[in-house]
């Protein structure tokens, strides 16, 4: 394993720090709410960032992505490359991905995700899909939504054409509760005379073909979840670095806290735990783009990134003291993000017991 970033994944690491360092403020997140930050987006599509996921892979975005939750900051980022770019790319039909990824790219079509639960959407013969999902993050800012159905075919749904109901969450993203009633699907990979064809119950397609739908969703979760443990590796290591400057600027009785053995070893801890989430999103994703298994890998990266970021966002918020509790302060959106990320990704013992099962089940990987 090499998790070394070529030259292209570590100048797109760079302009993605620059872009997200001058406009990703603290008085601009407060604005945004828990709406997008539409000139960020931009600046970001127009820098070739979303585009260039396609060449720097996985392990690229993942970088990019720790780039963003350092700052925490209100774009789409994630979702749209996972549920949108790598996606369509890896597992679109040729005219899905002329059709596409130019938007993705150049930020015009944005793509949330809500995949997680398969079961509470149901496809129809001629995929009209119907069922509701109560939280889908980032949906009021999608054009398109990534949905799986009950039997885990992978549909694309414009936003547009169904309903779409604000949420409210623990971080500040623009999240929505999604409801289709026999709203028009295109299949994920469909060709153009079959793209709405919902087919017949999954265990009436042939078996290679069902075990193709099956390993596209697999790919696509895992994806999201090596991803989504990359941005909260950014977002731990972004409240870390807040708690060390204050506690080496922050006196009491003529010395700085930073120099107190307990705010030691509790900043020490937190940095062990933010490698580990870290490393774990790195070597699942570099499993990706080398086209090795990487299942488990994307949920021993998860398990890290749930565990240990509500360890760590709850470090960098008590290192601050009283000033921790300020909910206006910075280190508190990290708290929020932190908290939202260990939800989103299934709470430790699930994904601890999910990752067990696909042990026992001989699906681990070497």
């Amino acid at each position: 394993m090499d998790f070394t970033p070529t030259e292209e994944q570590a100048a797109a690491r760079d302009l993605a720090a620059r872009i997200f360092g001058d406009l990703s403020t603290h008085e601009r997140l407060a604005a945004a709410g828990t709406g997008s930050d539409a000139e960020l987006w931009k600046a970001l599509c127009a820098a070739g960032l979303v585009t260039a996921v396609t060449d720097i892979g996985l392990l690229g975005l993942v970088l990019l992505l720790e780039e963003q939750g350092r700052t925490t900051a209100q774009v789409p980022f994630a979702a749209s490359c996972v549920y949108g770019l790598l996606a369509v790319a890896a597992h679109g039909s040729p005219e899905q991905r002329e059709r596409l990824l130019p938007g993705i790219g150049d930020g015009t079509v944005v793509v949330s995700g809500a995949i997680s639960a398969p079961g509470a959407v149901r496809a129809g013969s001629q995929g009209q899909l119907s069922g509701i999902v109560p939280v889908v993050p980032w949906l009021r800012e999608a054009t398109h939504v990534l949905v799986a159905d009950d039997r885990r075919w992978l549909w694309l749904v414009r936003t547009a054409e169904a309903t779409c109901e604000p949420v409210e969450l623990t971080a500040p993203w623009s999240a929505g509760r999604l409801t289709l009633d026999g709203t028009p699907g295109e299949r994920l990979g469909g060709t153009a005379g079959e793209e709405n064809s919902g087919g017949t119950a999954g265990e009436e397609i042939s078996g290679g073909a069902y075990d193709d739908v099956l390993a596209t969703y697999d790919d696509v979760l895992a994806t999201a979840r090596t991803a989504f443990a990359g941005l909260q590796a950014g977002v731990c290591a972004g409240s870390l670095a807040r708690a060390v400057e204050h506690t080496n600027t922050r006196e009491q009785f003529g010395r700085p806290l930073a120099a107190k053995q307990g705010v030691q070893l509790r900043a020490a801890d937190a940095y062990m735990d933010t490698e580990a989430i870290r490393v774990t999103a790195y070597e699942a994703a570099w499993r990706r783009d080398e086209g090795l298994p990487y299942a488990t890998h994307a949920l021993t990266a998860a398990w890290w990134a749930s565990e240990a970021g509500h360890r760590v966002v709850h470090a960098g918020q008590h290192l601050h003291g009283g000033t921790g509790a300020d909910l206006e302060h910075p280190v508190h959106r990290h708290f929020l993000w932190g908290r939202q990320l260990d939800a989103y990704l299934g709470c430790g013992s699930e994904v601890l017991q999910e990752l067990g099962e696909l042990i026992v089940r001989g699906e681990g990987e070497a």
